[in-house]
């Protein structure tokens, strides 16, 4: 049972800066961010090389990617954890109830994101700039990073959807992460742990940090789209 008002409870471990606060958000951030971050580093090229190039079975990719994208958290936690187990094909190498296993689920569930994104959009920009680029004497591998950076705008705004569904995820980073105390527990698991246990300043302090960043992440995919729109007014 919780004394006094949760709510302002919740502000005062924000503003105090108290240490377990913060220790499970910058664990949030890291996590999210790397994941991001290897998500973009492949899905980017990928999505680009299979808007340019037609080979056997593109339909099929292209279908996959999509339907990916709405893929489950809890079916990518399970995959992960099947991998990362010790009768895993990767058991070995004990990466599981790490960050690293949290890291390798939810790039699992951005990289379908970016990866489709990007192959719609350079597509697109391929079909209105291929006889020009065409002309310059430029390949498509040559073309896939002038595509590439010519998107930059619109695929940032897929990039920072990417993170507010990592940062947002519970079931798959819960599934291979085990919510461990000061290793593994991150904003998502955290809220939902201290939530059962009554603890709910804790609770609702998580909630308002994971709030402000999703409307953070929102705002500024806003603004990049608006600003990209008004460069190309």
């Amino acid at each position: 049972m919780v004394d006094g008002n949760p709510f302002a409870k919740a502000l005062e471990l924000i503003l105090g800066l108290d240490q377990v606060l913060v220790g499970i958000v910058t664990l949030s951030l890291q996590v999210s961010l790397t994941a991001v971050l290897t998500a973009a580093l492949l899905g980017l090229p990928i999505g680009a090389a299979v808007a340019l190039y037609r080979f056997p079975g593109r339909a099929l990719v292209v279908t996959v990617l999509n339907a990916l994208m709405g893929l489950p958290p809890v079916v990518a936690g399970l995959a992960v954890y099947l991998l990362l187990s010790r009768a895993g094909p990767l058991g070995s190498w004990g990466l599981l109830f790490t960050p690293t296993a949290m890291v390798i689920a939810q790039t699992m569930l951005v990289f379908p994101i970016i990866a489709a994104l990007s192959r719609q959009v350079v597509e697109d920009l391929w079909e209105e700039y291929r006889e020009q680029l065409q002309s310059l004497g430029a390949s498509r591998l040559r073309a896939i990073p002038t595509l590439l950076w010519d998107a930059r705008f619109s695929l940032l705004t897929g990039v920072l959807a990417g993170f507010g569904r990592a940062s947002a995820e519970v079931g798959a980073v819960l599934i291979v992460g085990g919510n461990i105390d000061g290793v593994t527990r991150v904003m998502t698991t955290a809220i939902a742990l201290e939530t059962s246990k009554g603890n709910l300043p804790l609770a609702l302090g998580l909630g308002i940090v994971l709030l402000f960043l999703v409307a953070m992440v929102n705002a500024t995919a806003f603004l990049i789209g608006e600003g990209a729109k008004r460069r190309l007014g």
